[in-house]
């Protein structure tokens, strides 16, 4: 009994690491393929619901956070960027919870995240269209939530196989991502504190990142769709990854 807790453990820790590697890597990469408005000036969105898919949530959560902690540590970009990248780790969490059907705890997530925003005064002069992905990635939450509370077998055996399952659970988990940064900026009033706003700015960040966040996120969940099912097929045997709970 020992000897196998032990080789689990052990696997556990080297899956843990292979990805965190890959994710710190992905995050030293700042040549972003679009204009930089304040979210993922990295390729960190291209990774974080790939760790989240492929490993457990908290496997995925821990692999994701040493990563981008190594990357944000060799390329320096500010001290504040420490905590606004905490919502990295929080996206590939919530892809993993989504992807094996707990989607209670993604509800949850997104409620209270919301609900703390729009209850922030400073919210209301915001353009609404400026977090249109975020509502959408919502919507997309409660609109399949009946399917994953039927536990059918499609979803919790062979939804690795499926196209448009990884890229749902990709774009999900990464507007959670977006909306913890906006959680810490907005609710937490760190537009003020850290970097001194006034309501003026945050509406032309507001504006500019309606655009540039949901195209990087679109590109980051037709990559899940394609890589996902590949990796899952080739490391599945060999037990490298955990596609259940």
């Amino acid at each position: 009994m020992k000897k196998v807790k032990d080789e689990k453990s052990s696997l556990f820790i080297s899956t843990v690491a292979v990805f965190a590697a890959l994710t710190a890597v992905s995050d030293l990469i700042l040549e972003s393929p679009l204009p930089y408005s304040g979210v993922w000036l990295s390729w960190i969105f291209m990774m974080e619901p790939i760790a989240g898919i492929l490993l457990n949530p908290y496997a995925g959560f821990l692999a994701t956070l040493l990563g981008v902690m190594v990357g944000h540590s060799i390329r320096y970009r500010g001290i504040y960027e420490f905590l606004f990248t905490l919502g990295a780790p929080f996206g590939s969490m919530i892809s993993s919870l989504f992807f094996r059907g707990r989607w209670k705890q993604v509800l949850g997530y997104y409620t209270l995240l919301l609900g703390a925003y729009f209850l922030t005064p400073v919210s209301w002069s915001l353009p609404f269209y400026g977090m249109w992905d975020v509502y959408l990635a919502l919507g997309c939450l409660i609109i399949t939530m009946p399917f994953i509370a039927k536990k059918a077998e499609f979803w919790k055996l062979e939804s690795y196989r499926s196209f448009y399952m990884p890229a749902l659970c990709a774009f999900i988990g990464l507007e959670a991502d977006v909306l913890f940064r906006i959680f810490l900026l907005i609710p937490c009033q760190t537009y003020q504190l850290f970097y001194g706003w006034n309501a003026e700015t945050l509406q032309a960040i507001w504006a500019s990142g309606a655009v540039e966040t949901p195209i990087k996120a679109g590109l980051a969940s037709l990559a899940s769709a394609i890589l996902i099912p590949k990796i899952t097929k080739t490391l599945r045997k060999s037990n490298l990854i955990s596609t259940e709970n």
